[in-house]
């Protein structure tokens, strides 16, 4: 998983790939490509076991061992919630529950899981992962969105970090280690122009951050100019950053 002996004292750039499963690889596949054939670039690949329900990642032997690949090559597998879908009852009552659950996003899953539910969904997860023989050290929540519960059944789970937008958490006490991230919205032609210029000003904003990272998504790679934008920054980036993990600028794998 990535290189062990990075330092945090160098600034790196770590390539995160939200959402990998079975159903959304393909569409990463020409990206992956491209980034290969810029050199020795690991990837942090944020994985869900379950994604929609549509199976445990043991019924797709031919992504299982696509993924093993992937960490041969030095990438890292991130556990990414279970099965990236919010499916708890709404409530009218709470007006922000009600945009955080359906405006901001449809598949913030750890948002109001209670402590023992977020622990089962992570220990299934886990298992996952151990039956594959993959190890792992991260999580990351769907859309960023952690509620109490998750993040006391994260301080008593056997992980060594998660994230947020602006930084990662080593756990189990959360201390926050700043590490912006540059990420599109994707969905419209004016949301994507908008993400260009916002991702260029935080760029430029955080140009002596010690980590920066970039968080793709699958509806990214439906849109060229999202997809020529991810690598000519990437290239950029490059000149003077060394690429990285998350695990492996932490020190962890």
């Amino acid at each position: 998983m990535g290189n062990s002996r990075f330092s945090r004292s160098r600034r790196g750039v770590c390539v995160v790939l939200h959402d990998v499963a079975p159903a959304t690889w393909e569409m990463y596949r020409d990206f992956v490509a491209a980034v290969d054939a810029i050199g020795r670039v690991p990837l942090t690949l944020l994985v869900v076991p379950d994604y929609h329900r549509r199976g445990g990642l043991d019924s797709y032997p031919d992504f299982c061992r696509l993924m093993d690949q992937r960490r041969a090559r030095g990438d890292e597998l991130v556990l990414h919630g279970c099965r990236h879908q919010d499916d708890l009852p709404l409530s009218w009552f709470f007006p922000r529950d009600l945009f955080m659950r359906r405006v901001f996003t449809h598949e913030g899953e750890f948002y109001l899981l209670t402590e023992q539910m977020a622990r089962e969904r992570l220990e299934y997860g886990l298992e996952q992962f151990k039956r594959l023989g993959w190890t792992t050290v991260g999580f990351v929540a769907p859309a960023w969105l952690m509620g109490y519960g998750t993040r006391k059944a994260l301080a008593s789970m056997p992980l060594r970090y998660t994230s947020d937008p602006g930084g990662l958490f080593l756990l189990p006490d959360f201390e926050k280690i700043p590490a912006p991230t540059l990420v599109w919205s994707s969905g419209t032609a004016w949301r994507r122009l908008a993400s260009r210029l916002w991702n260029e000003r935080r760029r430029r904003q955080h140009a002596e951050t010690p980590l920066l990272r970039l968080g793709l998504h699958p509806v990214d790679m439906q849109h060229e100019s999202s997809r020529k934008y991810w690598l000519e920054t990437l290239e950029k980036l490059l000149q003077s950053r060394l690429p990285t993990t998350k695990a492996a600028w932490l020190g962890l794998s």
